[in-house]
């Protein structure tokens, strides 16, 4: 009942110094509260204790949790229910565009670039419960996996599905995976509208040039990150297949078109990242979401039940009962 309870009125409970003092004054006053009859002897009384003799004490112990109950009372107690909502004041609607040709099977991250982007990118997503998010896949050609969405579910499943197969003709389009997620973006009425470009290439493949895509998402206001995938020097790359199906990998150099990329992120205000290392990446993703943040606005409820009302009609009861016995059962009448 009175679990989390605050006192508005703290400073009232400085009166409970005063019951000592009431029980001290009860003690000293008690001879002279009853009558007495002094004789020479008790020889020939039978002597029998009045049983409520014993009980009037529980009148002074009555007045005491009455004024117990009195001071707790004026503490003013009362519980409080807080109930929060918020509400995303400044969207942001992001779209990640990732590279999925062959190359990003490599294992220079573990255990290969692309897994390791997906386990990235689903912490991305999640740490992002207020923004839409959309995911575009490219190699040499681009589609839609997920139109931006306020589902992270969805988005998470989508990201599960990325794999490297034939549905996409090999190759790296930058220029055909950025006009896509440009796309998705463009009649987006947020506040603010990013696209995450991923690539472990150079551009190779596609009718849309890099350049052209960057100038139209600079038309459009849209911001893209671009971040280069892969270590320095040499990688395990697949080259083709074994007899069994599995894929055959051999030791090649890391070529990444680090100055297109510069100059994408550049021209639109963005920022451009290598990430050479799964913790590289790992840390490139938590540096965007610090740097795109979403306007939150929170407002919060507060339901007070005021605890101090049956406190006072606990008080009242008392020194009613105290007063019926007083002037009843307890009655003197010397």
């Amino acid at each position: 009942m009175m679990t989390n309870v605050t006192f508005m009125n703290p400073g009232f409970f400085w009166l409970f110094l005063v019951l000592p003092v009431l029980i001290a004054w009860q003690v000293w006053q008690r001879n002279n509260q009853t009558a007495t009859l002094k004789i020479s002897s008790l020889k020939g009384f039978k002597g029998k204790s009045s049983f409520l003799a014993k009980l009037k004490p529980m009148l002074f112990i009555f007045r005491l949790l009455a004024l117990s109950l009195i001071i707790v009372a004026m503490a003013r107690p009362r519980t409080v229910d807080i109930s929060s909502k918020t509400k995303t004041t400044k969207g942001i609607d992001i779209v990640m565009a990732v590279d999925v040709s062959g190359s990003m099977l490599a294992k220079d991250l573990k255990p290969n670039r692309m897994e390791a982007l997906k386990k990235v990118a689903k912490n991305f997503v999640e740490a992002r419960p207020n923004d839409r998010i959309g995911l575009v896949v490219y190699a040499s050609e681009a589609y839609t996996k997920t139109p931006v969405t306020s589902d992270k579910a969805v988005v998470e499943d989508a990201l599960d599905s990325v794999k490297y197969d034939n549905v996409l003709q090999d190759g790296t389009g930058i220029g055909m995976g950025l006009s896509t997620a440009v796309n998705r973006l463009k009649d987006s009425k947020a506040k603010s509208k990013i696209i995450i470009l991923l690539t472990d290439g150079v551009n190779n493949a596609g009718f849309i040039e890099p350049e052209t895509a960057a100038d139209i998402a600079k038309e459009y206001g849209i911001k893209v990150y671009t971040i280069g995938i892969g270590t320095n020097g040499m990688a395990e790359f697949p080259v083709g297949y074994a007899p069994n199906g599995s894929f055959i990998f051999q030791m090649m150099q890391v070529e990444i078109d680090e100055a297109l990329m510069k100059s994408i992120a550049a021209k639109t205000g963005g920022k451009y990242f290598r990430a050479t290392s799964n913790q590289k990446l790992e840390t490139i993703y938590k540096e965007i979401n610090k740097l795109e943040k979403t306007e939150i606005e929170e407002l919060k409820f507060y339901d007070y039940d005021e605890k101090f009302r049956i406190l006072a009609i606990a008080a009242c009861a008392l020194l009613m009962l105290e007063l019926l016995l007083r002037k009843t059962v307890f009655r003197s009448f010397i």
